[in-house]
């Protein structure tokens, strides 16, 4: 027995002048599920938001919720709430009052939506904040009373836009992780936009990477990561070592790619790549090992040497950037958590390598894209 989707959406277009913002998308997204919008400012995904909310209306295609065709519905008769990155709470009002607008809204009884609010605050963990007023709270608590508000109405779908924006790193990490546990716990269908790649590849079940009105890739965050289609998306999930050259040699999947700079290195091609083709390998910095002695890497792997440029400490998201010896090309190289590379200094020598069937490879993407 198949489930219908609680948002389907049929070649929906939207142009602004000549300007598509919207650019005939198809997609659906499951009952329950987790689905992220991720893409650079001006891609199209908030346009996107806006039209599955009602407050904008396609040019073409339908939008459907729940099974049931949008076409014509005003936003209040949708069944769907949204929280923006401001919030949007009432200053003027209680934390009951405000998590309770909306049912006092529909004509509920009072009784009815004190029990509803003060059930939903324990979902939230704020039991007994009714009585607070907004300006007591944490950044973070005001996320959960605005999440608290539109989910009480139960709706078929909770759209989020870029609802962390606008907290503090540490309180965003946090977050981040209470998101995901809320809807995990109610079973909502979210639908979020980001331009942050690490609140999508951590909050959800599907992200779709959006770029000039296009999705380019729709898939789990581990698809995106480890087995991107386009050069897009290898350049913008995740942090990636790009070089732009020339398909010099191929051999089953396997291509060798000589850069601008005159590096030659390996790697597994993605879709068809011919010799001659214009080319952009990806190299992960992860993927990369550093040695200070050449011995120490891999037989069966290309070596290069280079000197180190730049230290950048970040815990255990460390790095290095170096310089190739012989053609100075630039390598972003992730430095393991083990600390042996704690005392690595600027202007140092050093080996590295890495599995060519570990980076990637692609015709060049066309300049209008």
């Amino acid at each position: 027995m198949t489930t219908t989707p609680d948002l389907e959406a049929e070649r929906v277009g939207k142009r602004f002048g000549d300007h598509p913002a919207v650019d005939e998308l198809s997609f659906s997204v499951e009952r329950g599920s987790f689905f992220s919008i991720l893409g650079p400012s001006g891609c199209g995904k908030t346009t996107l938001l806006r039209m599955i909310a009602g407050f904008v209306a396609p040019d073409a295609g339908e939008i459907r919720i729940g099974g049931q065709p949008m076409s014509g519905v005003p936003p209040n008769r949708r069944p769907v709430n949204m929280v923006f990155q401001h919030l949007a709470l009432f200053p003027m009002m209680s934390v009951g009052d405000n998590i309770g607008y909306g049912l006092a809204r529909r004509g509920l009884p009072r009784g009815d939506i004190a029990r509803r609010v003060a059930q939903m605050l324990e979902r939230v963990s704020l039991p007994g904040a009714q009585h607070k007023r907004i300006d007591q709270l944490s950044g973070g608590q005001k996320q959960r009373v605005a999440i608290a508000r539109s989910l009480v109405l139960e709706p078929t779908l909770l759209l989020l836009d870029e609802p962390l924006g606008a907290l503090d790193l540490k309180l965003r990490e946090h977050m981040k992780i209470e998101l995901k546990q809320l809807q995990a716990a109610f079973g909502t269908t979210f639908v979020y936009i980001t331009h942050d790649q690490s609140e999508a590849l951590v909050l959800s079940d599907h992200v779709a990477v959006m770029n000039a009105g296009r999705f380019e890739q729709i898939g789990t965050p581990q698809q995106l990561y480890y087995e991107p289609r386009t050069p897009f998306v290898a350049g913008f999930v995740g942090a990636n070592n790009r070089f732009a050259g020339r398909a010099t040699q191929v051999a089953g999947d396997m291509v060798e790619v000589t850069g601008e700079q005159g590096l030659v290195l390996f790697a597994r091609r993605s879709a068809e790549v011919a010799v001659g083709n214009a080319v952009s390998a990806f190299v992960r910095p992860e993927v990369v090992t550093l040695a200070r002695n050449p011995s120490e890497l891999p037989i069966d792997q290309p070596r290069y040497r280079g000197r180190v440029q730049s230290l950048l400490f970040d815990g255990a998201n460390s790095a290095v950037l170096l310089h190739d010896e012989t053609t100075r090309a630039e390598f972003r190289i992730a430095l393991p958590q083990t600390g042996r590379f704690a005392d690595l200094r600027i202007g140092e020598k050093v080996s590295f390598g890495f599995d060519p069937q570990q980076a990637v490879c692609f015709a060049a993407a066309p300049e209008a894209r």
